[in-house]
């Protein structure tokens, strides 16, 4: 039976946002669903996941980011570090034992910075695995501020901030300046990574967002673990195909017996 909504408060003052989440009781490892940039914890592939679990009597656990779907708080107002607190706090409230992090795009980095804040407080007991599809680490200062043309670096200077036209959605995303410094602090690809547990990642050959040569380049940062990765030719940033989101279940169960 599908979970009902439930919340849980991060921070504390004019801080303090409310995080919804979906929870499917099971039994471990548990699943934590970590959504992409802009993304809700209804889309197609979570939704996907959450069933999964319900089938195999695996608890999942969803929620959405500050200013994305059912959670408050503005997206303007979000950062990397911010939705990385929000991430490990779900955890520590809403998980027990080992888990495995299923991170997609932006949910990829957030994947990564939680492993490294577990590895840091010598808690790497609690990852199982990492489930990445077209993982996005580093995408701020890599991929998007790259890729902008003077007009925008222009306005990026006079306001603060920058308006990019989405390919997801009708109105353009509104990046700050904010954002984008708090990504170049968040960076995790400039050297090796150490997760302590298995990675699979799955990526598309055609996603015009995340090139499979980013997902490449994450693969040889990740020189320490145990790293699978399946590349789908025909894949695009979304991999949200039926045949796409098969490939992604069938990681997460083996994931589960690794």
């Amino acid at each position: 039976m599908p979970s009902a909504p439930e919340t849980l408060v991060v921070g504390s003052g004019p801080d303090a946002r409310s995080i919804a989440l979906l929870v499917d009781e099971g039994v471990g490892p548990a699943l934590l669903w970590l959504g992409g940039f802009r993304s809700d914890m209804t889309g197609s592939k979570a939704e996907a996941l959450a069933e999964w679990g319900r089938r195999n009597g695996r608890r999942v656990v969803r929620f959405d980011y500050s200013g994305h779907g059912a959670s408050g708080g503005l997206f303007t107002d979000g950062t990397i570090s911010r939705w990385a607190e929000e991430a490990e706090a779900v955890l520590d409230r809403f998980t027990e034992g080992p888990v495995v992090l299923v991170g997609s795009s932006m949910g990829g980095w957030i994947a990564l910075l939680l492993a490294r804040r577990l590895q840091a407080a010598d808690r790497a007991d609690r990852l199982a695995g990492l489930v990445l599809i077209a993982p996005a680490p580093d995408f701020a200062t890599r991929l998007m501020e790259p890729a902008f043309t003077e007009a925008m670096r222009r306005e990026l200077a006079a306001t603060g901030s920058v308006r990019l036209p989405s390919a997801y959605a009708d109105e353009p995303t509104v990046i700050t300046r904010a954002f984008l410094d708090d990504g170049a602090r968040n960076t995790v690809l400039d050297d090796d990574i150490r997760i302590g547990a298995p990675v699979h990642i799955v990526q598309g050959m055609q996603d015009p967002d995340v090139p499979y040569a980013h997902a490449l380049l994450l693969v040889d940062r990740l020189v320490h673990d145990d790293v699978v990765v399946t590349l789908v030719k025909d894949g695009d940033h979304r991999l949200s195909r039926p045949e796409d989101i098969a490939r992604i279940l069938a990681a997460v169960a083996e994931m589960g017996q690794r």
